[in-house]
């Protein structure tokens, strides 16, 4: 919303300057995104009268102008505007005169005829984009006029960014309130005189669209002037309100919107055919807009239409048959308020955003309608004079008051924290136009019909409170009972494992946990996710089953933008459905690609593969004091490559994944590289052992190596897990030091060596302790694998 501030100083012009007027509306919720000047520096631009008229001597498209500046010299100079004519009034840019763009003007010769200043468009003034010629004022004027001055400068342009609720404000009188009410000064707009009819001609008004159109008002008027124009002031004020001025009937309209906040709308009367009906369209319609443009309608689209053909997309645009023009001498006037719901969403349906239905989607006064016609009557009749005849009003029910709001003394206090005396709160309430009624504990409150805004105790404290000032209300130290959480051991915070990751050189990413169905079904296609009801879009419209897509985005907009090294981790929510209900599982999960380490001259490069992420999920799992109890199970994922995947095993419960992400998945996203990834449930994984203390061996340990040969297909993971399962107590580490393949070592089997470190609380370790616990180990490995002592 722009205006002018001249504007609305004539409706309550507090003791202020600009920028606190901006400050307070700002810090009163309406915030104030820009200020400019209502026009560039117009020192030395006057009103000027044109003599004479002659050709130029020495060029075709120029002409020499006999120019009355209005201080008794007439001055000669050259212009090419097309439209120069003796006896009209333009702006002129005298000599020594600085034009917006510091453009100087100087007494010059112009193809060997000098010119003592020059002759202004609109644009050249910095007032508007029209180039086509000088810049026609209105007659009546004297030369030597400043422009300054008939322009009412200086000025300044406010732009108000107004939340959605604040349609009220969409209007110099809703703004002229708020300031109103901000400075503690009154506030009362008469309602404008009605219009006395000369005619009885009316239209007949039918409203088929039920609620969406409950109230229409219209007026017709006959014999208006096709050569007037709109007043100077006017066009003026529509400028700075960001309108361009077009057509007298079409300006009021529009000045009578950025004043009262109700759109309007004016039809040539010799157009239409029959009444009006405001009603549905039907499927397929076509209309014929005012910028052009033809579209097809549906049932959806509330039209105002003749007894032949629909002449407006209402609420939002007009049509281009029935639109005013300068042959329009009859004026059927419409100001009608059409339901919020009906309209939002309906402009951007065709790709438009016009002023009414900016309006129009935020709320109008449902009661405003008759007056905003008086008042363009008003304007329209002294503008391009005509006959007006009687109101025409339509309505399927008188509108009825907002229901009554309860507001209680104390509520303010609790909520707000401080005390505000009951005569400050009822000014506060009744400055904004609403009914306040005292009662025992507090204020029966009712809205004005302009507050779509106010229906609960809440939204009145709300009101209390910017009114009052944020700024007022001090700022206190709240006190409340401080508990110490209770820490448990049993579990290892989830920030803990976080820190790992990052320590191991990863970055902590947040997505989305909506996600499109595509690639949702490619990561888990098994799983039926929640579906949406509400999406935001069609790409988010489901709930996410697994944090993996959302990483595998995060990094390949990475590898976009030249980072080829990868480490990403997310802690977060993945929502699946059972028996009809959904069920919310935490999990962390994380991805890797590129080189383990940043390029360096310490290490040569390698590329991170299966092992490295392997590593990672088990430095988060040594923390919990439950590495003993994990396994890495071989098992096959629809989004994991067939011989890199592995399901995390933590005490035989399944606790995540970890793997290479499938080829073919990779290059469905547009990926060439590998990536590495993982997903554990945090419930599963962090839950710790608590630690516990216990005595050092004072005898010595033994350490006893033995190579066997296996088959090549047999995890060496099963070979640890039974070799220490057998040798029990005494065993205190069980490691794998080599694997070995080729040479003497047949084709499909493989050589592993073990270590086992052996050791007694009680008692110093015989060598025949040792070599039948190694036996004993041996013998349960060929039992069971069928290994062999490799010799």
């Amino acid at each position: 919303m722009k205006f002018s501030e001249a504007w609305l100083r004539e409706f309550v012009n507090p003791d202020i300057d600009t920028a606190l007027l901006a400050q307070q509306l700002t810090m009163a919720g309406l915030e104030v995104g820009a200020i400019e000047a209502a026009a560039g520096e117009l020192e030395g631009v006057v009103v000027a009268e044109v003599c004479e008229v002659a050709p130029h001597p020495d060029a075709d498209k120029l002409k020499v102008c006999k120019v009355d500046g209005g201080n008794g010299d007439i001055l000669d100079i050259v212009c090419g505007a097309p439209n120069v004519a003796a006896g009209m009034l333009v702006p002129l840019a005298v000599v020594g005169a600085v034009l917006p763009g510091d453009v100087a003007v100087r007494k010059t010769k112009i193809r060997g005829v000098e010119s003592s200043g020059m002759l202004c468009s609109q644009r050249e003034l910095g007032l508007g984009d029209d180039h086509s010629g000088l810049w026609a004022l209105p007659p009546g004027i004297a030369a030597g006029t400043a422009m300054s001055q008939l322009l009412e400068l200086p000025d300044q342009v406010l732009e108000l960014d107004l939340t959605p609720n604040r349609g009220d404000c969409q209007s110099l009188i809703g703004i002229a309130r708020e300031v109103a009410t901000l400075n503690e000064l009154s506030f009362a707009i008469e309602a404008p005189a009605p219009v006395a009819a000369v005619h009885d001609t009316t239209l007949a008004v039918e409203l088929a669209a039920g609620d969406a159109c409950p109230v229409y008002v219209g007026r017709i008027i006959r014999g208006i002037s096709s050569d007037a124009r709109t007043p100077l002031w006017m066009c003026e004020r529509l400028r700075r309100g960001g309108v361009r001025p077009l057509h007298p009937v079409v300006d009021v309209t529009n000045y009578v919107m950025l004043e009262l906040g109700q759109p309007m709308h004016g039809f040539d009367l010799a157009q239409l055919s029959g009444g009006i009906v405001v009603r549905w369209a039907e499927q397929g319609e076509k209309l014929t807009l005012l910028d052009g443009r033809e579209i097809s309608l549906d049932e959806e689209c509330l039209v105002i239409a003749d007894h032949e053909r629909a002449l407006a997309l209402g609420g939002v645009m007009g049509g281009e048959s029935s639109a005013v023009s300068e042959q329009t001498t009859d004026v059927f006037l419409e100001s009608a308020f059409f339901s919020p719901q009906v309209i939002a969403g309906k402009a951007r349906s065709f790709g438009l955003h016009t002023d009414a239905s900016h309006r129009f989607e935020r709320g109008v006064d449902p009661a405003i309608q008759a007056r905003a016609m008086e008042r363009a009557t008003a304007l329209l009749v002294e503008i391009v004079g005509g006959e007006p005849g009687p109101l025409i009003e339509a309505r399927r029910e008188q509108p009825g008051s907002a229901p009554a709001v309860t507001l209680r003394s104390a509520r303010i206090s609790r909520v707000l924290g401080i005390e505000i005396a009951s005569e400050r709160v009822e000014t506060i309430l009744r400055g904004l136009g609403m009914s306040v009624e005292a009662t025992e504990n507090g204020w029966l409150v009712r809205p004005p019909s302009f507050r779509f805004d106010i229906s609960i105790e809440e939204d009145l404290i709300e009101e209390i409170a910017r009114i009052h000032g944020y700024d007022r209300i001090p700022e206190e130290a709240a006190l409340a009972a401080v508990s110490l959480p209770s820490i448990t051991e049993t579990r290892l915070p989830v920030e803990r494992a976080a820190q790992t990751l990052v320590d191991r050189g990863y970055h902590e990413v947040i997505t989305y946990s909506f996600i499109d169905a595509e690639a949702q079904a490619r990561f888990e296609p098994e799983i039926a996710p929640a579906v949406l009801a509400n999406p935001l879009s069609e790409d988010l419209a489901h709930m996410r089953v697994s944090l993996w897509p959302g990483l595998v985005k995060v990094a390949k907009d990475n590898f976009s933008r030249q980072q080829d090294r990868v480490r990403i981790f997310e802690s977060g929510v993945k929502f699946l459905t059972q028996d009809n209900d959904l069920k919310e599982v935490k999990v962390i999960a994380g991805l890797i690609s590129g080189d383990v380490y940043p390029e360096q001259w310490g290490e040569p490069a390698r590329a991170a593969d299966f092992f490295d992420i392997k590593s990672d999920v088990s430095a988060i799992v040594r923390q919990t004091g439950r590495y003993g109890e994990l396994e890495y199970q071989k098992s096959a994922h629809p989004a994991l490559h067939p011989g890199r995947s592995a399901r995390v095993i933590i005490a035989g419960v399944a606790a995540g994944w970890l793997g290479q992400l499938h080829p073919v998945l990779a290059g469905q996203f547009g990926l060439d590289t590998e990536l590495y990834v993982f997903e554990l449930e945090i419930d599963a994984v962090l839950a710790a052992n608590v630690p516990a203390s216990g005595p050092i061996s004072r005898y010595p340990a033994v350490r006893r190596d033995i190579a066997l040969v296996v088959d090549e297909s047999l995890p060496v993971a099963d070979i640890v897990t039974a070799a220490r399962a057998e040798a029990g107590a005494l065993a205190r580490a069980v490691f794998v030091f080599d694997i070995y393949r080729g040479g003497a070592i047949d084709s499909g089997l493989k050589s592993v060596a073990l270590g086992l470190i052996l050791q007694d609380s009680s008692r110093t370790l015989t060598d025949e302790d040792t070599d039948r616990t190694v036996s004993a180990v041996v013998a349960r490995l060929e039992r069971k694998y069928n290994a062999k002592i490799r010799v």
